[in-house]
């Protein structure tokens, strides 16, 4: 028999309805469903239940609040499975565990065993697939414990079948409204949906309405609330390009971190990640200290106000709302003088795109607007009337490719510039691929020096 190979593992994949690829404004009401998910899981033997999960939604911070915990509990000497989406460069890099990518063979192996199983399930989508699949690899893996991303929303979300030992809700703004609601209070209500009976949940600081919301949900299903700013107190330092420091105070005790990401929204981020320690100790699974201090420090997760160049400075940052551009434009101010700043930028159609140019165009002084190679781009020439609603002087070019982008902003920004390229995890994802970055390599930083160009290990 020919051998089933990576290829044919994607091309199985990809042959099941992929909602990503459609814009949010435009899902059927059958994108977004438990039914299928459980039916699943209930054939392969329900994997997801044989190794703890933290499980992990809201709109901004999830990668980074992931990734976080990720890196404390390794710290820790754990076994940790990885589950996010989308990706930026190689589809393996949803499914690691310690950091290392899925290898090809691996992945092959389960969707070729997977295959007769998916095959029972009328109308299966794409990413209730791959769910299945990360909870599958894992079992076969023995972790000993994962983190486990959100794809979208949280209520009807093809994660939301796991049973965790902890439910965390990061930073709430708007973002894919069309699915999930034009208020904070509906986007909430969505993301809230993750909250089991009698599970611990740990939310982010939210807006009032976001965070009435969560209580009442929690209260209802008597799910124990650590709330950062009112249960934990949270006291951020001055951005530093060295790390971000805070401390964090419960009851009568404060202690002291620096992580190793970026801006001050990621101390917010940080805390959130800490304050789900606790519970995974609870579970059986003990994290000194020191490992939570040695994570912290240490955490790398691509595309969050990442430097990946020097001479010119290039800055890439996964903000793709309005929200997440505001916390961007505040970092790039606080941690970097460079000037001219070149904004090198990219969306998709159902983005604010022009609530993200409200933000980050007064600081700029070039703009250079380009497609990433995504079904669900916006079209450049529709950027341009946005931006001109915003800067009408502003010098304003259109690259089709983001490559050519990315070099005609290094040349407007030397020698001693900065380009800062987002909009987009698509955009940031094709210029680390030009910048002969790979999935899981990193330029060095203060906080790390060691860590230039380390490729990423398959196992």
């Amino acid at each position: 028999m020919t051998r089933f190979t990576y290829n044919d593992a994607l091309n199985t994949l990809y042959g099941f309805i992929n909602y990503e690829l459609k814009r949010q404004d435009q899902l059927p009401p059958e994108a977004l469903n438990l039914d299928r998910p459980r039916q699943l899981a209930a054939i392969m033997g329900n994997p997801e239940n044989r190794y703890p999960i933290i499980h992990v939604a809201g709109t901004k911070g999830k990668g980074s609040v992931c990734a976080m915990c990720v890196a404390m509990l390794q710290a820790a000497g754990y076994k940790v499975g990885l589950y996010t989406s989308p990706h930026m460069q190689d589809f393996r890099e949803r499914f690691q565990i310690n950091g290392q990518l899925i290898s090809q063979e691996q992945l092959a192996q389960i969707v070729f065993d997977l295959k007769p199983i998916f095959a029972q399930v009328e109308g299966l989508s794409w990413f209730e697939a791959t769910t299945a699949l990360a909870f599958e690899y894992f079992a076969r893996e023995k972790v000993d414990i994962a983190v486990i991303e959100v794809g979208l929303g949280g209520t009807l979300d093809s994660t939301n079948i796991v049973k965790p030992i902890v439910s965390i809700i990061t930073s709430l703004s708007f973002d894919h409204m069309a699915v999930l609601g034009n208020t904070i209070g509906a986007i909430a209500g969505e993301k809230a949906g993750i909250i089991k009976s009698g599970i611990p949940v740990v939310s982010a600081p939210q807006p009032a309405d976001g965070q009435a919301v969560i209580e009442r949900v929690a209260a209802e299903k008597h799910a124990p609330l650590t709330l950062i700013g009112r249960d934990w107190l949270l006291e951020i330092a001055a951005p530093s390009l060295d790390g971000q420091r805070f401390s964090v105070q419960v009851g009568d005790e404060t202690k002291s971190y620096t992580t190793n990401l970026l801006g001050q929204h990621q101390a917010i981020n940080a805390a959130v990640a800490l304050a789900a320690m606790p519970h995974v100790e609870k579970a059986g699974l003990p994290v000194p200290a020191s490992a939570q201090a040695e994570g912290l420090q240490n955490v790398r997760w691509a595309g969050r106000l990442e430097i990946v160049h020097h001479n010119p400075l290039v800055v890439t940052d996964a903000a793709h709302n309005r929200a997440s551009a505001r916390y961007l434009a505040e970092s790039l101010t606080q941690l970097f003088t460079a000037k001219p700043l070149v904004l090198v930028f990219g969306a998709k159609g159902d983005k604010d795109i022009s609530g993200m140019m409200e933000e980050l165009l007064p600081m700029v002084d070039s703009l250079v607007i380009t497609q990433a190679v995504d079904a669900r781009a916006e079209n450049p020439d529709q950027i341009v009337a946005k931006a001109r609603q915003v800067r009408p002087d502003l010098d304003i070019a259109i690259v089709s490719t983001v490559g050519d982008a990315l070099r005609q902003g290094m040349r407007l920004a030397e020698p001693q510039g900065l380009v800062c390229a987002t909009g987009s995890l698509y955009i940031v994802g094709e210029v680390r691929t030009e910048l002969g970055i790979g999935p899981g390599e990193f330029e060095p930083t203060a906080a790390n020096p060691s860590h230039s160009h380390t490729p990423i290990q398959e196992q």
